[in-house]
This record gives structure tokens, C-alpha cells and sequence, in this order.
């Protein structure tokens, strides 16, 4: 994947991107556990996470519906609002209202980015 230096100024309200997908293993969910010290069964332990509600391991996350082994997400965006910043000149504010969404088409979080961007230098 190339990324394309892109400026404040080169956004647009209403403009949209969508991420490439990235599948849920076993290993990532136990990965993120080790990272965060967060080992509580429903995330690592097979048997328990087998008998809960889930029915299988489900990844970590705080507000989001059940994301299992081998679900396939990726990630909508689109640009709600931008604004020059008000601290730092040469500098703006974009706003993005995110979706994740998995192989079903289901929006499993939503949320919001504010990114602050450079803005392209006077000519």
C-alpha cells in the first residue's frame, strides 16, 4: 500500500475512503490482549469464551457489537467538516465520522476522528 501525501486543502466535505479489510485471527485477539494486559477469558480463553453468550472468542472493544475470529472488517470514512485551526496557522482540522463494518455489511462501531492537517504552502 502507497500513501499519497494529501494536504488540508486537497479535502472536500462529503469526501469518502474506505479501508483495505483486515481479518480477526486467534493470534491478533491474543496479541492484543498481551499488549494491553487485558486477558479476560471471553478474549483468551477458548472453553470459557465457547460456553458465554458469544459462543467463541471475540475480540476487545469497548461499545462495539461482537467481533469473532475470521470476521473480515474494514473501515468507511468520509470528511463531515474542516476548518483552518485556530492555533496553528498553515495548519486545518478535519473532521472524519467513521463506520466499522464486517464481511456482513454490518456497521459493528461508529465513531469520530479530528485529524489536524497541513495546509499547502502559499504560493
Amino acid at each position: 500500500m502507497s500513501v499519497i501525501e494529501k494536504y488540508w486543502d486537497d479535502a472536500r466535505e462529503g469526501d469518502e475512503c474506505i479501508s483495505p479489510t483486515y481479518t480477526v485471527t486467534r493470534e491478533r485477539i491474543l496479541a492484543y490482549a498481551d499488549l494491553t494486559g487485558d486477558h479476560t477469558p471471553v478474549h483468551v480463553d477458548e472453553a470459557y469464551a465457547n460456553a458465554s453468550h458469544f459462543g467463541c472468542l471475540v475480540a476487545h472493544g469497548l461499545f462495539v457489537l461482537p467481533i469473532k475470529v475470521n470476521d473480515v472488517l474494514h473501515v468507511r470514512m468520509r470528511v463531515g467538516a474542516m476548518r483552518p485551526s485556530n492555533s496553528r496557522p498553515g495548519w486545518g482540522i478535519v473532521v472524519l465520522p467513521s463506520e466499522l463494518i464486517n464481511q456482513h455489511g454490518e456497521v459493528v462501531q461508529r465513531g469520530e476522528h479530528r485529524l489536524m492537517v497541513p495546509r499547502r504552502a502559499a504560493a
